[in-house]
């Protein structure tokens, strides 16, 4: 009894939520640091120490500057990098399998511990110790499976470096949220970019970031009308048939 008021106090507490939504956009989330999310941990890598270049005597050239004067990258904490994101993967998949098996397998026990004549008193008379056992068996087994997939994303977004490692690699974290009418579009990127992998405009392919998350998805009207009903989820979830 207790159990089924809990699942109830629930089931009103994920209505009320949803209904405390009614005729109101998504809401944005507001600008954070990145490293105050609880979940959020710094990035261990196997990496050697930086080597500082060495400075040059009567020289205005800084080694490793792409300007004159300073190097417009980012290359602190704090910094801006543009990372491109243009995902265009297919993939298609088809295969086929059948198989079949057919068996007989057939066995007696003519004397058993040497007395044969004891198996008219044990079985009737009818039954031929030499063939006790005879079984017959045939698998048959088919299978199709097919596979398409056709994915396209093209998108720019801003990310803030969030950690230096020894090495001198950056490791940057970055959000976009975009609302249009009652949609809300958010779109996530983080991983680990090299500094020479940083165009002169300060901006990184998204194929350059090594353990690169990126998430794009949506809520709102027209993504609450693609997904099923959370009592219909909750029941999806729950039964075993």
């Amino acid at each position: 009894m207790r159990s089924m008021a809990l699942l109830l106090a629930g089931l009103a507490l994920a209505g009320c939520q949803r209904l405390s939504d009614l005729g109101r956009p998504p809401a944005m989330a507001a600008i954070e640091n990145p490293t105050d999310d609880p979940n959020w941990r710094p990035v261990s890598m196997p990496t050697p120490a930086l080597n500082q270049p060495p400075a040059s005597a009567n020289s205005l050239w800084r080694p490793g500057s792409r300007t004159f004067l300073r190097d417009q990258r980012a290359a602190q904490v704090g910094d801006l990098v543009t990372i491109l994101v243009a995902i265009q993967d297919e993939a298609q998949f088809r295969n086929n399998t059948e198989r079949q098996r057919n068996g007989t397998d057939e066995m007696g026990i003519p004397r058993l511990f040497g007395l044969p004549s004891s198996f008219p008193t044990v079985f009737p008379n009818t039954i031929d110790p030499s063939r006790l056992v005879t079984t017959n068996g045939s698998q048959n087994a088919t299978g199709t499976g097919q596979t398409q997939r056709n994915e396209r994303v093209t998108v720019n977004v801003a990310a803030t470096v969030v950690q230096l490692l020894p090495n001198g690699n950056l490791v940057v974290n970055g959000r976009q949220q975009v609302r249009v009418n009652s949609d809300l579009r958010d779109l996530t990127v983080s991983g680990i970019i090299r500094p020479q992998d940083i165009a002169s405009d300060n901006t990184v392919r998204h194929d350059r970031l090594a353990e690169a998350r990126i998430a794009y998805g949506g809520r709102g009207v027209i993504a609450d009308m693609q997904r099923p009903r959370w009592g219909q989820e909750l029941l999806d979830t729950l039964l075993p048939f």
